[in-house]
């Protein structure tokens, strides 16, 4: 698509893109295009991967630790889920348990008017009505009248027995909710436990390598060396993604200005800040402080490119926007997308951590151009 755009004049290109309005649907590739893409895309986590293993400043034991944090996460969130989900079932049982009780009451009070009417007239109810009659209309007419009370009084019956069965149900039914629950319950307790059991681990580990790295003075070699890294994959990305374009109804370019953070909070370091005392490193992004756990959104409509641990970045989401431009998240807790996922603007994509090893939680955010970061200020609003 862009070496096309090359061909004409910028002002032809940016109308022909602003009077074709291109459906989402026009997008979905057939699965197996998507399969293509997510065969490179492994392909390249997996040299990522590779590197990671290579270097002996423990980002692989990082790795593992922050991935299965992760996990433990999203299996928390998940169960979180499934317990509020079976406590709204739960509330729903109890309604419906005393809208029940509330019919049985009333019809059981009908049925006992109807019974106490039936013995005040006495057992021989239908023979007392027929001998009282002595016009022959008003004999049949009176038979119409007892079918009726008869047909009613069977309805009444009929309903009690099925308020009673419904609440035979309903208590069945709250029984295995309370099952569920406790088993529910019983699982979030022990993920909790391995979760604080994972943070000690993962606290103590990046003790001893801000520790080594402090003692061997290899801080900024081992953040040149991660740059470079995530570098040589994005660069190889944008080649295998030359086949699948990105087309929005309104490209990347037209949002500058317009777009919105991906998570509200202050910004605790802006682009091209130092990142060590040494002032020899400079930030390709911003940080912005958030709690953990706060919803990282897209920043605008994309497709999901990388998702995965790397190092200094943690759990990172990278978004590819089309006409060259990436956005990068790092330092994520739980990645929500998987490689070829379309996401649109606004679109969870992630939760907050503090995974590469960071001491506080917080967002790393970047938007490159072409591998080359920008400053995200003259994009947000």
């Amino acid at each position: 698509m862009r070496g096309w755009i090359q061909t004409v004049t910028v002002a032809t290109a940016i109308a022909l893109l602003m009077s074709i309005a291109i459906p989402l649907s026009a997008q979905q590739e057939s699965e197996q295009e998507l399969n293509r893409l997510r065969a490179e895309i492994s392909r390249l986590e997996r040299d990522l991967e590779r590197q990671i293993d290579r270097r002996d400043d423990g980002a692989a034991e990082l790795k593992t630790i922050e991935t299965s944090l992760a996990e433990t996460r999203a299996a928390l969130n998940s169960v979180a889920e499934a317990i509020e989900a079976q406590l709204a079932r739960q509330r729903r049982i109890a309604t419906d348990i005393s809208e029940a009780n509330d019919n049985l009451a009333d019809e059981q009070s009908a049925l006992g008017e109807q019974i106490r009417m039936s013995y005040m007239t006495g057992r021989q109810e239908l023979l007392k009505l027929l001998l009282s009659q002595e016009n022959p209309a008003d004999f049949g007419r009176m038979l119409v009248y007892y079918d009726y009370l008869n047909r009613h009084r069977s309805e009444r019956i009929a309903a009690v027995d099925l308020e009673l069965t419904r609440l035979d149900e309903l208590a069945t039914e709250s029984a295995d909710v309370v099952r569920e629950l406790e088993q529910l319950t019983a699982t979030q307790v022990a993920e909790a436990e391995r979760l604080e059991q994972q943070r000690a681990e993962r606290e103590a580990l990046v003790a001893e390598l801000d520790l080594a790295i402090d003692s061997s003075g290899s801080s900024i070699e081992r953040m040149r060396a991660e740059e470079a890294s995530l570098n040589e994959v994005l660069a190889r990305l944008a080649e295998v993604l030359s086949e699948f374009p990105v087309m929005s109804e309104a490209p990347f370019t037209a949002q500058r200005g317009q777009l919105s953070y991906p998570v509200q909070g202050a910004i605790a370091a802006d682009f091209g800040d130092f990142r060590t005392s040494a002032r020899r490193i400079r930030r390709t992004g911003v940080l912005i402080e958030a709690d953990a756990g706060s919803v990282v959104r897209a920043v605008y409509h994309g497709r999901v490119i990388l998702s995965q641990w790397a190092s200094g970045m943690g759990l990172l989401v990278v978004l590819n926007h089309g006409e060259g431009y990436f956005s990068l998240y790092g330092h994520n807790a739980v990645l929500l997308t998987e490689p070829g996922d379309w996401v649109q603007a606004g679109e969870p994509i992630a939760e907050v951590g503090d995974s590469g090893g960071q001491l506080g939680t917080g967002l790393h955010f970047e938007i490159t151009q072409d591998g080359v970061p920008v400053d995200p200020a003259g994009w947000v609003r």
